[in-house]
């Protein structure tokens, strides 16, 4: 009722909290309560629009505060405030958009940008305002009508829409519609290669087949001639005359992309799919393509040949554990819903992604809706549950609109509600939208969301499996395990096991990002190495620059060092070196990285998303972070890192929850790799000049005075003569390096403060 007033208002007024009040019964308090614990949730009028700057690790370390400063300059918000004076864009931060292989990200209402510079921030604006005045008319493209045809393959997730593949895409259906070519214009689920996008794979008539990345609408036309004719002579002759100067201007840079072949490129080589199989090829909302490629066999193989006692047992010998957190074995979880002798049971699919650095469930949601189905249904078959929801965050406005038209389709086609494939099976299942709580992500706060209260964690026992939604027996697993299901059933337990090691088997999705040449969503065997997945298919460090630690796990994980690498990524051997896998975020840094200052950032984000129960918890992170920020800016004293030590291991054991239990995991692990980092802070330097109290930015000699810092800059802190050396005025300078970024002649330089 909350989301859906807000949806109406942009707000929730103090009156529609009465009537809600009055209406349902519940408590003013109770209500104030719920609405103040979500940050989905406002209580204070907002603009028509909203802009979320992400601020997730992957966007921290490539300057989201940098964004969020050229948005308040761009729009003239005020210090304390958020929304502009004509109340018509209110500027939010997000703790992560899923979008993290383009970071730094940034949505407005459901459009997303990716890769955004703070030059560009009022570019941005323009080119919303104007999409927004624009007559949105759905276009559609009409099959050729006979003969051969050739495929373009397209993904609209949204990381490859932050990269513009949207306008690819419209101005492709406009070209085959214009010149009525045989070629049919198909969305696919994203082959995890974003990094590249915009970009299309092209099926000639022929049969072979062609990869164009990186692309620009001002090269369709030359592609299109490249490959395809219209049959019409009139249309033939246009099409000739029009893409001649184009195909003249232009072929180089073609014949390179299309040499560009998943094949031999090692990114996708050294990938392993099973969760993600078929990437690239199949439609996500198309049950056709889906069944044409084995989907739901493995369900209806579960209802026609095995017991559910069966395909439990294929689940506990295929050694599957959860891809959500700490690993815990999935049979076991089952077997202790299953045994419950209550009748009445519930089924949760955890797909409130919040780690800042993840996006593997809302790719996998957005390119496998029918593959996450069929893996619940699965499930549920085998423990004896009739009822489940999907908990997907407010963050992913598209994966929720994604499951919502695929489980339409599912009921559409007697694959969900009554009397399933006519088994005399019946499942029903809905969508329920997250409002923007970290904590949801562990399983009992999860639940209490689900019922409409504050996301806070209980003691256990009991379990979940013993006292779940609405004190039932509840199964609570996340998207990832679901979907390595129906693989499981269908190839055999032997099967998963032969992949990993002996005691994590299968694989894992993770999200790479950070300052890695090639992030994006890959599928790795358990057990391949960190330089495996940084230097082979992360194809190395951006910018070839030094490689200086891998972050995983993110809130809850480790950094850990370079020299680290060998290490192999699975459930056990992360915990001996003080991370863990997580839900799979693995986030690569550079030389240019402050250590020091990424554990504050984890330190303050976990501190922000406590729930407040525990006092370890509230009042420990807080006291944790104080004394983080007094290192960051040099004032700490040697005394404050045996405190630092000291208060991290007495949050862990305190701490009700894995939140709490596992926030002082960052803290502790650049402790123990990069402790000279932090005894140069001590010092008053930070080596990788990031901690913005121990660096001033001073312009050199070499400055021709070309005013360009001087427009960029988001404080107004250069004062500029044009064609002479410019000034920084300390005092106004928020040292966010724009001027540093932006100059053409290396005439800023970072020194230490004195």
């Amino acid at each position: 009722m909350l989301l859906a007033v807000q949806k109406h208002f942009h707000y929730i007024p103090e009156s529609a909290l009465t009537f809600i009040s009055k209406k349902s019964g519940i408590s003013l308090t109770d209500l104030s309560g719920i609405t103040t614990f979500y940050k989905g949730l406002r209580l204070k009028p907002a603009g028509e629009h909203t802009i979320r700057v992400c601020t997730g690790t992957a966007c921290h370390i490539k300057g989201a505060e940098k964004i969020i400063s050229s948005f308040r300059k761009a729009l003239k918000i005020p210090e304390g405030q958020d929304t502009d004076k004509e109340h018509l864009f209110t500027l939010e931060e997000a703790a992560c958009l899923g979008c993290c292989m383009l970071a730094p990200a940034v949505q407005i209402d459901y459009k997303i940008y990716g890769q955004v510079q703070p030059e560009e921030v009022t570019a941005i604006i323009t080119d919303f305002l104007q999409g927004m005045d624009q007559k949105q008319t759905a276009k559609t493209l009409s099959p050729p009508r006979s003969g051969k045809n050739g495929e373009i393959r397209m993904c609209l997730c949204t990381s490859c829409q932050a990269a513009g593949q949207q306008n690819i895409y419209d101005s492709l259906l406009d070209l085959i519609s214009l010149y009525h070519l045989p070629v049919m214009l198909k969305t696919v689920g994203c082959s995890g290669d974003s990094f590249q996008a915009p970009l299309i794979e092209l099926i000639d008539l022929s049969g072979k087949s062609f990869h164009y990345t990186n692309l620009d609408v001002t090269q369709l036309l030359s592609i299109l001639n490249q490959h395809f004719f219209p049959a019409h002579p009139l249309n033939k002759i246009k099409y000739l005359g029009d893409s001649f100067l184009d195909k003249w201007i232009i072929s180089n840079t073609l014949s390179n992309q299309s040499a560009f072949s998943t094949k031999n490129d090692l990114y996708f080589q050294m990938q392993n799919s099973i969760i993600t199989q078929f990437q690239g090829k199949l439609s996500p909302l198309s049950i056709a393509d889906y069944q044409q490629a084995g989907g739901f066999q493995a369900f209806s193989k579960c209802l026609t040949a095995l017991s559910p006692a069966d395909v439990l047992k294929q689940v506990k010998l295929s050694k599957l554990r959860g891809r959500g957190g700490g690993g815990f074995s999935t049979a076991l979880k089952w077997e202790a819903v299953r045994e419950q002798k209550q009748t009445k049971k519930y089924l949760i699919c955890n797909a409130d992604e919040g780690d800042p650095g993840a996006f593997m469930d809302r790719m996998i949601l957005e390119s496998f809706p029918f593959r996450v189905i069929e893996g619940i249904l699965i499930a549920a078959y085998t423990i004896g549950i009739h009822h489940g929801f999907i908990y997907i965050r407010q963050e992913y406005p598209l994966a929720i609109q994604i499951m919502k038209k695929a489980i339409e389709i599912c009921q559409q086609n007697q694959i969900l509600e009554n009397n399933i494939l006519n088994s005399h099976f019946d499942f029903h299942l809905e969508i329920v939208q997250g409002a923007g709580a970290f904590i949801c992500g562990e399983e009992s706060a999860l639940i209490h969301s689900l019922e409409g209260k504050r996301a806070s964690p209980h003691y256990r026992p009991p379990y979940p499996s013993e006292k779940g939604l609405l004190n039932y027996p509840t199964l609570v697993n996340n998207v990832e395990t679901f979907a390595s299901l129906p693989w499981i059933i269908q190839q055999g337990s032997s099967s998963f096991t032969k992949i990993g090691t002996s005691e994590s088997t299968g694989t894992k999705v993770f999200a790479l990002t950070g300052k890695v040449k090639k992030g994006g969503l890959i599928e790795v065997p358990m057990g391949i190495t960190i330089e495996q997945i940084v230097f082979d298919i992360g194809g190395g460090i951006q910018g070839d620059k030094k490689f200086k630690a891998v972050q995983i796990g993110g809130p809850s994980g480790g950094c850990l060092p370079a020299h680290l690498g060998h290490l192999s990524i699975d459930y056990d051997d992360l915990l001996q070196y003080g991370t863990m896998m997580g839900s799979g975020g693995i986030i690569v840094l550079n030389e240019d990285d402050c250590l020091v200052d990424l554990a504050r950032y984890y330190t303050q984000f976990t501190m922000k998303e406590s729930c407040g129960k525990c006092t370890f918890c509230r009042i420990g992170l807080k006291q944790l972070l104080l004394i983080q920020e007094n290192i960051c800016s040099g004032k700490a004293k040697q005394k404050n890192l045996d405190q630092l030590e000291t208060l991290s291991l007495q949050i862990q054991k305190a701490s009700l929850c894995g939140l709490g239990k596992t926030a002082p995991n960052p803290v502790l692990s650049s402790l123990k790799y990069f402790k000279e980092e932090y005894s140069a802070h001590l010092a008053g330097h930070c080596p990788a000049g990031k901690c913005t109290a121990l660096i001033c930015y001073e312009i050199t000699d070499h400055c021709i005075g070309c005013t360009l810092c001087y427009q960029n800059c988001p404080a107004d802190a250069i004062a500029s003569i044009p064609y002479q050396k410019h000034r920084i005025i300390k005092d106004k300078c928020i040292k966010c390096g724009t001027c540093k970024q932006v100059c053409q002649f290396q005439s800023v330089e970072v020194k230490i403060c004195e």
